[in-house]
């Protein structure tokens, strides 16, 4: 059986297994085995992040070492181009849904008078101070050991700048050894990447022997609204994927299905970034763009957050009874665009962005309450669109900037 359907096949196993066991037992015992499966699926979760770091950095560094200063320019370009382009349509698309499913009109909700605070904290969790002194990293090893991937991007970058600039004997030992780095690290990745299917069984059945398979059914027009938004999402996706890639996108969809089954399943895109790279350079992209490139979507390129952000912000707004007019939307959106740059790396980035601008529009915070109970199920499906909009993202990257790219269907 494939990869993707051995993962697939412990994904229905751990949330069948978790909602019977939730169903069946005390709530003590159930809490109790979903807490001991716990311990696997973050055991999983660790292996991956001590893998990312040294990845990130060494790919990066290594991509943008051994490129032209033209084809970084160009390729930074594109990349950005797409980025900027793809927000923009994830965060409009969450509008536009949202007012026409109106998943919050029916709960006609009134503010709790002592909930206004109890999110506060969430919402300074980003301010655009902090964003800017937080780009450059006070130390690297701090940076590297929190995983912090914004900070490991501007050192990497930096790094990778500065050995290009070095004399060619110097500048060549150099980039051979960050692609040595890097390939140990996939060599790890592939070894960590065998335990994938009991990580995800065990996250799922730790999920839903805490919840029950009923857990998302006092929302279920909300949760119910923003999967089948974000499926649009992923069509629209792959439509543009298409246009710029022709055919091979779907060769590319099918091969970044296992990474996107675990970071469905972990809701974590960090756990699949060093098999993400191994995947895109199967299907044809270079070591050196995957290693510019995806860091950098890692960063900046998060559609399914953004979905996510416009979509609650309304669901919000309808459930408390407060009226947006199509202006404060609009402002809104424009606000996310920014704010939710600023998150990469932050637990639960898109709540804390979400959180940062409510205030401004008149949202209460106990708003962020009614979400952050089901707020692991929407977190599985916008990590895994925030993955297939990096993947065909460096695809397409690679389609425009480098010649020998493959061009028949994968």
């Amino acid at each position: 059986m494939r990869s993707s359907g051995v993962i697939l096949l412990a994904m229905l196993l751990g949330l069948i297994a978790g909602g019977i066991l939730h169903g069946v037992v005390p709530a003590p015992i159930s809490q109790s085995a979903a807490d001991d499966a716990g311990v696997v699926a973050d055991l999983f979760l660790r292996l991956i992040r001590m893998i990312i770091a040294p990845l990130v950095f060494a790919t990066l560094a290594g991509g943008i070492a051994g490129m032209r200063g033209g084809s970084i320019g160009r390729s930074a370009l594109l990349a950005m181009t797409w980025f900027v382009t793809a927000s923009l349509v994830s965060l409009g698309l969450g509008l536009v849904a949202a007012n026409v499913l109106q998943p919050g009109a029916g709960l006609s909700l009134s503010v709790p008078p002592m909930a206004a605070g109890t999110t506060a904290g969430i919402a300074r969790g980003f301010d655009t101070r902090s964003f800017i002194t937080h780009l450059v990293p006070s130390s690297v090893i701090d940076a590297m050991a929190r995983n912090d991937i914004v900070e490991i991007v501007v050192f990497a970058s930096l790094f990778g700048t500065a050995v290009a600039a070095m004399p060619d004997a110097a500048s060549t030992r150099l980039r051979g050894m960050l692609a040595d780095l890097a390939d140990a690290m996939l060599a790890l990745t592939r070894l960590v990447m065998r335990l994938a299917p009991v990580a995800v069984f065990a996250a799922l059945f730790a999920t839903f022997a805490r919840g029950g398979i009923g857990m998302a059914g006092s929302f279920a027009a909300f949760i119910g609204g923003f999967y089948a938004t974000m499926l649009v999402l992923w069509v629209l996706l792959a439509g543009a994927g298409f246009v710029l890639l022709g055919r091979p996108v779907f060769g590319l969809l099918r091969v970044i299905a296992p990474a996107g089954m675990v970071a469905f399943a972990t809701a974590s895109s960090e756990a699949v970034f060093p098999l993400m790279v191994a995947t895109l350079e199967r299907f044809g992209v270079s070591p050196r763009l995957v290693g510019f490139v995806l860091p950098l979507g890692y960063a900046f390129n998060l559609d399914g957050s953004m979905l996510f952000q416009a979509f609650a912000a309304l669901f919000i707004a309808q459930a408390y009874g407060i009226p947006l007019t199509m202006e404060q939307q609009v402002g809104m959106l424009l606000v996310l665009m920014v704010s939710s740059k600023g998150t990469a790396g932050v637990p639960r980035a898109a709540i804390v962005a979400l959180a940062a601008v409510m205030p401004a529009f008149g949202l209460p915070d106990a708003g962020l309450l009614l979400i952050l109970g089901v707020d692991h199920l929407l977190d599985m499906g916008r990590t895994a669109t925030n993955v297939v909009g990096n993947a065909i993202a460096t695809a397409v990257v690679a389609r425009r900037t480098e010649p020998g790219f493959r061009r028949e269907p994968g």
